[in-house]
């Protein structure tokens, strides 16, 4: 069994995994001291202080001890994530399917609106230059063009990420620390007592937890790309970005205590703690950190993407891989949806300050999700039910209350990941059932009864011969089992005479990096299975994995790949492969329960935006007939005529 090898620790994989994993939450700086004081009534030491406290508090029990001690060790072979996650208990908890699809319908989501306030927030610190600085078709450039390099991969310019976000996470704790040597009671915030009191003591310091919250907003996207970098180079790295983060917070917190005349709604105390001799700089370098911060996320949409189909919660779409890095991939579709998302996003709320109260509200429920399918993980792991207990009531409680907080953003905005977290989990639990429901009528039979007769098809010259190899795709796991359809397409359908028969079927494993293979020899020299098992990150390009089977058995003189026919043979042309699909159609006389019929229905139309199983899985179209078949009630007897039949030609 193969499985990926976490990255080792070492100074060249600490500077990566800043320019990787910290790009959301190593940019909320931008915007969470100005979203907190922009809702206040009025701007004191004990506010302050209180809201500082919050962010520390936040960082320390949220990011540091959930996500970075926590949850980072519920690793699938190196690789994180909530479906990830999702694919460690699934055999057990079949049922937490529903926490894994609102976790990522969620979670991308927030992909949409991450890009959008990251780059505005950044380029609007131009506005103190110039008032009258073209904000909006500035963003619209950098951000159309983001996505439009996306097809070319970003191996080149990722080089630079690392150094980038390393001199980033330094500016913030320079800048943090010019401002703390002239107000260093502010460090006084560390106490909890400070939060307890903005919670209990401001009329508005409940409500402003979901400002807060944006200072955490990057830990599940932490968690995602956890299998990029390793464990140890993530918590090494964290030690110097969370100092950097907290420096620059209270930084920020100082500086609005020294000048709490100078606050007003257009006020941002990142910029404002910059020199004036350094404010272009520092524009430009938060610009490339907000675009660092937005490529992680778009490239985290494609990873997620990718695994969700994978897992049966996407319908298939065409992934391409533009570059040889390991794990970049480019998914058209997905890319453009996300491009026009985040378009929209600038368009309907155009400031930074309007975003901020549309974010942070859909990344909640995900945390909360993950809460949930980690506590059922750590269960299985046999961790003390009472560790358990104190672990869901503790962060149930924490991230309830952001919940509840967050959700007083939702006519201010928060409706709008709500509603694209909402569409994206239609599609997911639509695919997720109406799988379900065709594979229900799958009926399988034990293929050892039907050895004489397909060896005798296969000796048959009164019968044309339809394919020197015919293959089939099988979704039998058990050897001994087949589908009947296929059975009765070989011998009652159209009897179809052949050499070889294969049987292909596709196994995809928990484990996200597994590519491995057994065949086994039904009927020697006739009949021949050929299991594939698949990690749910790997792409199943069927073709070329079949084709390097073939060269491996040709190789050990297990099969002849020359062609049968003497005219052929003796210029040794190669044997020709025709493939089979099965897809199965509703009846027009079935009629499903309400329910299912809806789901049906809907699962129909979803499926014309994605791709064909012939194209997911890397077939020749040119060598491939797709046989449409009714889905039917009874047990799917063989030698039963099937009604309805067509079959579909490709090439």
């Amino acid at each position: 069994m193969s499985s990926k090898v976490s990255p080792r620790l070492s100074a060249a994989g600490v500077i990566v995994t800043l320019g990787i994993i910290f790009g959301d939450l190593g940019t909320s700086p931008l915007y969470v001291m100005k979203a907190i004081i922009g809702g206040a009534n009025s701007i004191s030491e004990p506010f302050i202080l209180g809201g500082l406290s919050c962010i520390f508090w936040t960082l320390t029990l949220q990011t540091t001890v959930k996500y970075i001690l926590i949850t980072l060790r519920a690793d699938n072979h190196g690789e994180g994530g909530i479906f990830s996650l999702f694919a460690l208990i699934r055999k057990r908890a079949k049922w937490a399917y529903i926490l894994a699809i609102i976790g990522g319908a969620t979670l991308l989501a927030d992909g949409v609106i991450t890009p959008s306030i990251t780059i505005v927030s950044a380029v609007e610190g131009l506005v103190i230059i110039n008032p009258r600085f073209p904000v909006i078709p500035v963003v619209t450039l950098i951000v159309t063009l983001l996505f439009f390099i996306q097809k070319f991969g970003t191996n080149l310019v990722g080089r630079a990420f690392g150094p980038i976000m390393f001199l980033w996470f330094s500016m913030l704790a320079v800048l943090g620390i010019s401002q703390l040597l002239h107000y260093p009671t502010i460090l006084k915030s560390i106490d909890p007592q400070y939060a307890y009191r903005f919670l209990t003591q401001f009329p508005q310091g409940f409500v402003l937890l979901g400002a807060v919250f944006l200072c955490t907003t990057g830990a599940e996207a932490l968690y995602s790309d956890l299998g990029h970098c390793g464990l140890k180079n993530i918590r090494v790295s964290w030690g110097f970005v969370k100092t950097g983060l907290l420096l620059n917070y209270f930084g920020q917190g100082a500086w609005i205590l020294r000048n709490p005349d100078m606050i007003n709604e257009w006020t941002n105390p990142f910029f404002s703690i910059m020199p004036h001799w350094f404010l272009i700089t520092g524009i430009c370098i938060s610009t490339a950190a907000a675009i660092i911060a937005s490529q992680a996320l778009i490239s985290g949409s494609y990873t997620l993407i990718s695994e969700a189909i994978s897992l049966n919660f996407w319908p298939k779409i065409k992934i391409n891989y533009p570059t040889n890095i390991k794990g970049q991939m480019y998914i058209s579709s997905i890319n453009w949806m996300l491009c026009a998302a985040c378009l929209a996003v600038i368009f309907l709320f155009q400031k930074s300050s309007n975003m901020e109260a549309a974010y942070g509200l859909s990344i909640t429920i995900t945390m909360l999700m993950t809460t949930g399918l980690l506590t059922v993980y750590l269960y299985y792991k046999k961790v003390p039910v009472y560790l358990l207990v104190v672990f869901l009531a503790g962060y149930l409680t924490i991230e309830g209350s952001f919940l509840i907080a967050n959700l007083n953003k939702f006519m201010h905005g928060g409706w709008f990941t709500i509603l694209v977290a909402g569409l994206l989990f239609l599609i997911m639990y639509i695919w997720y059932h109406g799988r379900k429901i065709r594979n229900s009528f799958i009926g399988f039979v034990k293929i050892e009864k039907y050895y004489d007769i397909i060896k005798e098809i296969s000796n048959d010259t009164s019968i044309v011969k339809y394919a020197s190899n015919l293959v089939f795709l099988t979704k039998a796991n058990k050897v001994t089992d087949i589908e009947s359809k296929i059975i009765y397409s070989i011998i009652n359908k159209h009897p179809k005479r052949a050499d070889v028969y294969w049987l292909l079927h596709v196994d995809i494993l928990d484990d996200p990096h597994v590519l491995e293979y057994k065949i086994v020899h039904l009927i020697p020299g006739t009949l021949i299975k050929v299991d594939f098992k698949i990690g749910f990150k790997v792409q199943p390009r069927v073709n070329l994995f079949f084709r390097q089977v073939l060269v491996e058995l040709n190789q050990n003189k297990e099969i002849d790949l020359v062609s049968r026919y003497d005219s052929l043979r003796k210029y040794n042309i190669p044997s020709d492969f025709r493939f089979i699909v099965i897809d199965r159609v509703q009846n027009y006389d079935f009629d499903f329960p309400p329910r299912e019929q809806l789901i049906m229905d809907l699962y129909d139309r979803i499926k014309y935006f994605g791709i064909s199983e012939v194209r997911a899985l890397g077939l020749d179209t040119s060598n491939v007939t797709v046989e449409m078949v009714p889905l039917s009630t009874d047990k799917e007897i063989p030698n039963v005529p099937i009604r309805n039949d067509q079959t579909k030609h490709f090439g």
